[in-house]
């Protein structure tokens, strides 16, 4: 047993895994960038089609190529009899993401086993990026179907079928609510699925090469990835910041609030940022369209007023900036999606991210699998006792 005292790197905060061409973040200017494009950027000019194309393409779509693209996309969107039947019987005390991981644990459940040839050493058994990408599509286009009948079912509404003549996101406000709202709506959700997309190997991400690098297959990785994402640490937090608010009625309310809940040590989730220290590059976006939907309902305008006040009061008794869950929480809540709905629509943007990490760890994989520092009992004898049965 060796005695050097190895350095730790909890969380592996600092540590180098692998390389990826999906996602940076500018270390010039603390941008984020997909395959080289700002996302300020694209979620300015493009549809999130069009970046979930980008993400799993290297390049953004050519007229033609999105096209093709889109029309496979809404093909694909209705779920299997069978698996809406087996969700239907989840109790509804049960969290929406434990409803998504079983779905997609049962959508890889119904996939005929690969029969490819074993590649190459190192590549997964059935390994076929083509394949892998049409069931990165599938399920990216079958999972607002889930979210939207899930938050449906507890409502105690029927599930509305999805509408192949409208786009992606127009599509999920037409099963959640049964209309589309306007442009500007449309938009803001847009930019949030946008901007969730992808982010290098966070914990979700991380979660889904590590199981793709024991050789398992694409849906057991995001079923795990879901399972990260569940936690407030990860995906919760735009939940979290809304259950805040829900604390907080007036901004005279904030210096209470926030003093007591430090005190007690807890945790304010959407600020800091394991990798932004300067504030998130994604806010100014996303704080843009919480403007443009807050600024029409008075609701939004004192939603606002808390939220100012409460962003100001972090930065100078923690010096903490937002992060992206603090301007999405209440631009979902005011879209009218309910809270526990919040990361699951995460899940419908992220899975674009997850795949395309899945199908660049299998091209060169490597298994990951770190070592640990034992901080346990020293080496000892067990001692002389009767064998069972003496």
């Amino acid at each position: 047993m060796s005695t050097a005292a190895p350095e730790i790197k909890r969380g592996l905060a600092g540590v180098v895994a692998d390389t990826t061409a999906v996602s940076v973040i500018d270390e010039h200017t603390g941008t984020l960038l997909y395959r080289g494009y700002p996302v300020p950027e694209l979620a300015a000019s493009c549809r999130f089609e069009e970046v979930a194309y980008l993400i799993w393409h290297g390049e953004l779509p050519t007229p033609a190529q999105l096209k093709i693209f889109t029309a496979a996309e809404r093909a694909a969107r209705r779920v299997p009899r069978e698996l809406t039947d087996a969700l239907a019987r989840l109790p509804l005390t049960c969290d929406p993401m434990d409803v998504l991981r079983t779905a997609v644990s049962y959508l890889g459940a119904l996939e005929p086993v690969d029969e490819h040839p074993a590649g190459p050493p190192g590549t997964h058994p059935g390994a076929d990026e083509g394949l892998d990408l049409e069931k990165s599509l599938s399920l990216w286009a079958k999972l607002p179907t889930i979210v939207a009948a899930e938050q449906r079912r507890r409502r105690g509404q029927a599930p509305i079928a999805p509408d192949i003549s409208l786009a992606f996101a127009e599509n999920f406000f037409h099963m959640c609510f049964g209309s589309v709202p306007d442009a500007e709506v449309v938009c803001g959700f847009e930019i949030s699925l946008i901007l969730y997309a992808e982010h290098g190997f966070n914990a979700s991400t991380f979660t889904a090469r590590v199981i793709t690098s024991t050789l398992s297959d694409l849906y057991s990785a995001v079923t795990g990835a879901i399972g990260a994402l569940k936690g407030p640490l990860h995906g919760g937090a735009n939940e979290a910041v809304m259950a805040t608010f829900e604390q907080l009625s007036a901004p005279d309310d904030v210096p209470a609030w926030l003093a007591g809940t430090l005190a007690e040590g807890g945790k304010v989730m959407g600020f800091g940022h394991r990798v932004y220290k300067h504030g998130d590059s994604r806010v100014p976006t996303m704080q843009g369209a919480l403007d443009d939907l807050a600024r029409r309902s008075e609701e939004g305008r004192q939603l606002m007023a808390v939220y100012d006040r409460l962003q100001r009061a972090m930065l100078e008794s923690k010096g903490l900036y937002p992060n992206l869950d603090y301007p999405t929480g209440p631009v979902y809540h005011l879209m009218g999606f309910d809270r526990p709905t919040f990361t699951p629509i995460f899940v419908m943007s992220r899975v674009t991210g997850w795949t395309a990490h899945v199908i660049e760890q299998k091209a060169h994989n490597a298994l990951i699998r770190p070592l640990s520092a034992y901080v346990g009992t020293s080496r000892r004898a067990v001692p002389d006792r009767p064998l069972p049965g003496q």
